[in-house]
């Protein structure tokens, strides 16, 4: 693992990730694609992903973000802001259509409870960014009409109205704009054939609650093991092949899985012309926090998972993080270096990154990492 990771953080290797696109193109709509592209366009465009990573690795690691432990008045219930890490990257697809929202405390809870959301989207990247502008602020909405202490099935409804406002958000938002600065101009029927997958995380002193409607994923590493806390929704699932089926739609092979041959998730935010067919609707997972046991939670868009499995994702991260230990040297490792453990994140989210567009990554990659340690350490060996 070591010799993976080292491998893929020289300039040599991001260089070299973007040299080929392999034939089965992970794109989410079927579009004819040109093939020749110059040089130059691809210089540019590794010139770019270096200069994004840099970017986010430099905002991420602001004093704003770090946490500080005051083991005085530490309660269950009371938690500032966990250490994250983020990067995303264009990578070898020709347009950004990733968006990550990040928003620690975003509720008016009396505890903190915080908010991670990567989105991925397709035909154009306005719906992604509108979910990044929007959906955590319905999400709050929805969250204050119910009690402190959510059971499940709240929470489920909360995700599950929020991603469905969200929807008709984008919808009408759509028609209503008459110019923009993107490549489907946002008119119809161009603009119909937007869409972006949402995997959102709210945490909580003693929660992990993960809503996913899309392919993008969320793992916990719990004990240097991933837990899966989504599951992708492609159109050849079982179940949701069934449900596109009942509803009178069909799933066509074309390089992959797709509904009616076009669309390579079976549910998703947007893409108003394969309703009822394509769902809005999304899988609700809540999570009990182990203090002992958990060490980072990973977001991220489908531009990682197609090329880096969950073990392995977990085994970067965890590395990271242990390497964030040793930099605190012989200190307490009760007390919390800010520094260091969010310099950790942060390679972990850009090594993770780095990883997949060595192993040929055909689409845009963004990355979350959050620690979830409560004291210092990783757990495993």
């Amino acid at each position: 693992m070591m010799d993976i990771c080292y491998e893929v953080v020289t300039d040599a290797s991001v260089s070299s990730a973007y040299e080929s696109r392999p034939s089965h193109s992970g794109r989410r709509q079927r579009f004819p694609l040109d093939q020749t592209v110059m040089q130059e366009e691809w210089e540019k465009n590794c010139k770019r992903n270096k200069l994004e990573a840099i970017s986010t690795r430099c905002s991420s690691i602001s004093q704003k973000d770090f946490s500080v432990r005051d083991d005085d008045n530490e309660s269950p219930m009371t938690e500032l802001s966990p250490r994250y890490g983020v990067s995303s990257v264009c990578g070898r697809r020709r347009e950004m259509e990733d968006a990550v929202a990040i928003h620690p405390s975003f509720s008016s809870s009396e505890y903190p409870q915080h908010y991670f959301g990567v989105y991925d989207g397709h035909g154009c990247s306005h719906v992604a960014a509108r979910c990044r502008e929007r959906l955590h602020k319905l999400v709050g909405e929805e969250m204050n009409k119910y009690g402190k202490e959510k059971e499940e099935e709240e929470w489920k409804k909360t995700m599950e109205r929020s991603f469905m406002r969200m929807d008709k958000e984008v919808v009408s938002w759509s028609e209503s704009v008459v110019r923009a600065n993107c490549k489907c101009e946002l008119q119809t029927p161009n603009c119909d054939a937007v869409g972006s997958t949402a995997v959102v995380s709210v945490i909580t002193p003693d929660k992990i609650v993960v809503a996913n409607c899309g392919d993008s994923r969320a793992v916990l590493c719990r004990n240097g093991k991933p837990v899966p806390l989504s599951t992708d929704h492609k159109p050849d699932r079982p179940d949701e092949l069934d449900r596109i089926e009942g509803a009178g739609g069909r799933v066509i092979y074309w390089d992959c899985p797709r509904v009616l041959g076009v669309l390579a998730m079976s549910r998703a935010i947007g893409d108003n012309y394969l309703k009822p067919y394509v769902s809005c609707e999304p899988e609700v997972t809540v999570t009990d926090r182990d203090r002992m046991d958990d060490d980072c939670l990973i977001l991220a868009s489908d531009g990682l998972w197609d090329v880096v499995s969950n073990e392995t994702a977990c085994s970067v991260a965890r590395m990271c993080l242990r390497g964030g230990r040793r930099r605190r040297g012989g200190r307490d490792p009760s007390v919390v270096d800010s520094v260091s453990d969010n310099k950790a994140c942060m390679e972990a989210s850009v090594l993770l990154t780095k990883l997949a567009l060595a192993r040929r990554s055909s689409d845009n990659v963004s990355v979350v990492v959050i620690d979830l340690r409560r004291e210092g350490h990783v757990t495993g060996h």
